[in-house]
């Protein structure tokens, strides 16, 4: 007896196919401004007495390169020297500043492929959700982001230079490990603030009341310093812990506000 074969589901290839599709197009467009980055620079040229922007080949003062120089200068505090303690470390550095700057860049357009693809799978309540949450999430991010730059990252630098003084060692901090502290936690920041967003979400599609919210307090202050433990680098003898574990916490109860707010205006499924 021969055992039947089972059809695979044109319809399951076909969303497998299109996630393919639009995961290539991501990448190649990706990969693309990545280069211009990592490998174009700007030089002024002037044209009939006006000076005009013009892009040229160059790996040494590219995009990526001035947009290092920029963070060295504004964020490295002063008496301390960055270090290359690898050959290809410089290149490594404006390698992850190129794909930094190039997700940032083309984030909207990886959030239409992203709404193209989970759309149609998705009620018309939470299409609303989705849209409505477009632009306070951008916001949020910004806001962390700029949080973790302005106060964050000058604040331990600091602390870590002051440290070294005191022990009498010279302050030093390798370039791939400065951009690497950089990237992760303007990243891990700005992700952090999207606390309320997701809280008042998951009240909205009827996942979690926001009784639910307000009951359990205490493990929300508790889920924000650990949060703030994880991303937090850890050389400042618990004071920028403190700091960013408060500011959650204060994003919690925000979110327990809105969630209410969200549940007394109407119901998931209007």
């Amino acid at each position: 007896m021969v055992a039947e074969e089972v059809p695979s589901s044109p319809r399951l290839l076909d969303h497998l196919q299109e996630l393919a599709r639009r995961a290539r197009r991501v990448l190649l467009e990706v990969l693309a401004v990545l280069a211009i980055y990592f490998a174009v620079g700007i030089t002024e040229v002037k044209v009939a007495g006006v000076k005009v922007p013009v892009p040229y080949p160059t790996i040494f003062q590219s995009l990526s390169s001035d947009f290092a120089r920029f963070l060295l200068q504004t964020e490295l505090p002063k008496g301390m020297t960055v270090i290359t303690v690898s050959p290809f470390e410089p290149i490594y550095a404006d390698l992850m500043i190129s794909i930094f700057l190039a997700v940032f860049t083309l984030m909207p357009l990886i959030l239409r492929e992203v709404w193209g693809f989970v759309s149609p799978a998705l009620y018309r309540h939470e299409k609303r959700l989705v849209r409505y949450s477009v632009l306070p999430s951008i916001a949020l991010f910004a806001a962390g982001a700029s949080f973790a730059y302005f106060v964050i990252i000058p604040a331990v630098l600091k602390f870590v230079m002051v440290y070294d003084v005191y022990l009498g060692v010279k302050p030093t901090i390798g370039l791939q490990a400065f951009v690497n502290f950089l990237v992760a936690l303007m990243l891990g920041t700005g992700l952090a603030f999207e606390f309320p967003l997701v809280m008042s979400g998951l009240t909205y599609v009827g996942a979690v009341k926001s009784s639910t919210w307000k009951r359990n307090w205490r493990w929300g202050v508790v889920a924000s310093f650990v949060i703030a433990l994880i991303i937090s680098p850890g050389t400042t003898g618990g004071l920028i812990e403190t700091v960013i574990g408060a500011t959650l916490t204060a994003l919690y109860f925000v979110g327990v506000v809105a969630s209410s707010a969200i549940e007394g205006r109407r119901s998931p499924l209007q």
